[in-house]
């Protein structure tokens, strides 16, 4: 392959990987980053739709031999139990810390527009995601923190919180209590198939009625 080509590469295998979009919608996304980097002469679509759906098949052939529940599917679990205990818990928020503060924010907006204060936010973004689908040393980053908050003791209250419910999922977890790094899952690997019958992750509606019911 040549540079642009695995540069495209490693994009359509962490899109399917990640297991939030459809085929169709990964297609559209990679398209639209090839055109982007007006990589269009060299890269035809031909070639992305073939590497998509050979990439697809593959994870498919993997994933019949998953053992539930995989640290995907507990990592929901944990996240929607936050979520219960009145903490917003994010998957997939954004590409940097800024989208996944941003979308935090949005959401604690729209929980005080109906009443309701949380307790503290949690999320991973996409760059957090692609090291956990990494084949080698595979991680996963929590980002947390408090809406309009400054005070560390409040912080590290969360993080707490935040490591409690994880550690009752049995993840291994490498956080030194301070306000300022996140937490890090160990030894994390994260294994999904899209499916459209399952709830939709980032469809962040789903936190605020969990938050609100």
């Amino acid at each position: 392959m040549t540079e642009n080509e695995t540069f495209i590469f490693e994009s359509i295998y962490n899109q399917v990987r990640m297991g939030f979009l459809s085929l169709d919608e990964i297609k559209e996304a990679i398209i639209e980053e090839i055109e982007d980097n007006q990589f269009e002469e060299e890269i035809s679509e031909e070639w992305a739709f073939t590497t998509i759906e050979k990439e697809h098949e593959i994870l498919m052939i993997e994933s019949k031999s998953w053992k539930s529940p995989t640290d995907t599917e507990k990592l929901i679990k944990a996240f929607d139990e936050l979520c219960q205990s009145n903490i917003i818990a994010l998957h997939n928020a954004g590409y940097t810390s800024s989208d996944g503060e941003y979308e935090c924010v949005d959401v604690e907006r729209t929980l005080r527009e109906k009443g309701k204060k949380s307790d503290g936010y949690c999320y991973y973004h996409e760059q957090d995601l692609a090291r956990a689908i990494a084949p080698i040393e595979p991680s996963l980053m929590i980002a947390f923190q408090k809406v309009d908050n400054s005070d560390d003791a409040t912080t590290i209250a969360i993080g707490k919180r935040i490591v409690e419910i994880l550690e009752k999922y049995d993840f291994q977890i490498d956080w030194d209590v301070t306000p300022t790094r996140k937490i890090e899952i160990v030894n994390f690997s994260w294994k999904k198939l899209y499916n459209d019958s399952t709830p939709d992750l980032l469809n962040y509606d789903r936190v605020v009625v969990m938050m609100t019911e």
